[in-house]
């Protein structure tokens, strides 16, 4: 009686237009108490000690100089520590700024000076591979030692009653060479977003379990992070991703919920000992970032159990399209509908809407749309199509794409010269720039090609002046 009167109370909770995920955090910490809320493969966090935790070093951020919408880097491979950190970031008031662990130095250090951060929060592989001197400006604190780090028990830190307009974290595009974008979020914007996600597991009646292998400086897995924090769930966090790890982690655990980019749920399928392993808790399977081939859709809805949604969007936002893979079979080939809230436009280069069923360039709009590009207006607008009838905002999918006579949108290339490996973009003139760096390399072009691993994998092609060249250098 009473764990059904707390899951009515907090999906009223969730129900509201606006609401404040550290106080959502506080409530089920005292509702959940001893059930698991966090792990990895070193340690494990329940929810009576979860806000405790957040809360001291949310104390301590605050102490060592974090202002209201400050943001705080985090680099290192996803942990327990690394959620707390992202956690107690938003809690201070400040933006949980997390970095792409495999960018450059040079793309890390101007993240962080983007992102406005004081703090580093930094894991003991990416310390030692970046050296003492790196960033050295920033308090740095290693995330190992988090613990020894924060405030005492019991401390709290200053209330913080989020804006609606206050940033709520900055994720930064995967770009290869030069400073990436950082995409802003608002605490508005991750709240639609998540509570509504939230509050379908609830109203599901899912025991919300879920297991998050993508990294968590990548927008993919807040899907499996932070909505089901907000339905008082509990999280496994895999630093890095593994297919016997995952299957064992998945069974032992009885996971309910992941995320699953297309390459991971290939290498599933190719696992010789997949079928060894019971995943029949599985309810809900998410996946995105890459083109999901209909075939391997299929293979995954024969394999493994539970709803399968493709969600389709940017981390900037724009259109978000669903596909219940399980519910329309007929429809793989396509990413699904633009979700409640959601709407799409079909353009022409000059920008006029063309007939339905009409290839063209893609742009939507919806409730959770990013802020802007921190610090950079110029990319925002350049992102944007401004409705000349109504002066609203639409982004730029970058896709090329058509609407069939049911609604569906099926994508038929990509606009934009990129390359998605792995579920993340790589520009090909990034790559034929590096290759033209190289002696004896006057021409370069770079291509994608289908991976079996990688979704895609980039492949050069270079002329050499008068044939010769350094070919080894260059394969390096």
């Amino acid at each position: 009686m009473q764990t059904r009167m707390n899951t009515e109370i907090m999906t009223a909770r969730l129900e509201e237009a606006f609401g404040s995920f550290p106080d959502i955090l506080t409530e089920w910490s005292w509702i959940k108490g001893d059930n698991l809320a966090l792990i990895d493969e070193r340690r494990e966090v329940r929810w009576a000690e979860l806000a405790g935790l957040v809360e001291r070093l949310a104390v301590r951020l605050v102490e060592t100089g974090l202002q209201r919408g400050q943001s705080v880097a985090i680099l290192g491979t996803s942990s327990v520590e690394y959620a707390l950190v992202f956690l107690a970031a938003v809690r201070a008031g400040g933006v949980a700024a997390p970095l792409t662990t495999s960018a450059s130095p040079e793309q890390l250090a101007g993240m962080a000076k983007d992102s406005g951060a004081i703090h580093l929060f930094i894991d003991a592989a990416k310390a030692e591979e970046l050296g003492p001197d790196f960033m050295a400006d920033l308090i740095r604190v290693p995330l190992e030692s988090i613990d020894q780090w924060m405030a005492p028990a019991g401390t709290r830190a200053p209330a913080f009653s989020p804006d609606p307009k206050d940033p709520f974290n900055i994720i930064y595009s995967s770009g290869t060479t030069g400073i990436p974008k950082g995409i802003v979020h608002s605490h508005q914007m991750r709240w639609r977003q998540f509570a509504t996600t939230a509050l379908s597991f609830l109203e599901a009646g899912i025991a919300v379990r879920s297991l998050a292998s993508t990294p968590l400086y990548s927008n993919t897995t807040m899907v499996a992070f932070l909505p089901v924090l907000l339905a008082g769930g509990c999280v496994r966090v895999m630093g890095k991703f593994d297919c016997a790890k995952w299957l064992a982690h998945a069974a032992a655990d009885r996971t309910t919920i992941t995320m699953l980019v297309p390459v991971q749920y290939q290498r599933l399928m190719d696992f010789a000992q997949f079928d060894d392993f019971d995943l029949s808790a599985l309810q809900l399977k998410y996946c995105t970032s890459a083109p999901f081939a209909a075939d391997l859709k299929r293979e995954v809805l024969r394999r493994m159990p539970g709803a399968l949604i493709e969600i389709y969007s940017m981390t900037e936002g724009g259109v978000v399209c669903l596909l219940a893979c399980h519910e329309f079979p007929d429809k793989l080939h396509t990413v699904g509908r633009p979700a409640p809230g959601s709407e799409l436009k079909v353009l022409d280069d000059e920008d006029r809407e063309v007939p339905p069923g009409t290839p063209g360039n893609l742009i939507g709009r919806s409730l959770t749309m990013m802020s802007g590009y921190k610090n950079r207006p110029d990319k925002t607008q350049e992102a944007q199509w401004i409705d000349p009838a109504t002066g609203e905002a639409w982004m730029r999918m970058g896709d090329i794409g058509r609407v069939d006579a049911d609604g569906f949108v099926e994508l038929v290339g990509r606009a934009k010269d990129m390359i998605i490996s792995g579920g993340f973009n790589i520009y090909p003139s990034d790559l034929e720039a590096e290759l033209l760096k190289e002696t004896g390399v006057v021409e370069a072009a770079v291509v994608g090609a289908a991976s079996r691993n990688w979704g895609e994998s980039p492949v050069g092609f270079v002329v050499l002046n008068n044939g010769v060249g350094d070919c080894a250098a260059i394969m390096a």
